[in-house]
């Protein structure tokens, strides 16, 4: 969907779709390691995402610039391709989950 946002012009809808995407792949991960705070809404993945130290920085960086608003685009960390961030953040969940599995 964040694709098909994307090729309409439509940034916002996109941006909400790649954080849709992160907090799927959180609530997923938390769940299946049987940690508690796995539901919330997206920003509240991505901002636990951020506050995590174990979180490698450019994994807690792509959180940040994917949880600005667009109305602070000009004074935070803002991402021009919500959908590689979503992707670094996601790649990142499955391959710290599977870690744990091991």
């Amino acid at each position: 969907m964040a694709k098909a946002a994307l090729r309409d012009a439509n940034e916002g809808k996109a941006r909400v779709c790649a954080r849709r995407a992160v907090a799927l792949a959180a609530e997923a991960s938390l769940e299946r390691c049987s940690r508690p705070g796995g539901r919330g809404d997206a920003m509240h993945h991505l901002r636990q995402i951020q506050r995590e130290a174990s979180v490698p920085l450019p994994i807690r960086q792509a959180a940040e610039r994917l949880s600005t608003k667009i109305t602070q685009r000009d004074r935070a960390p803002f991402t021009s391709n919500p959908i590689a961030d979503a992707k670094v953040i996601i790649t990142y969940l499955v391959a710290a989950e599977h870690k744990r599995t091991l």
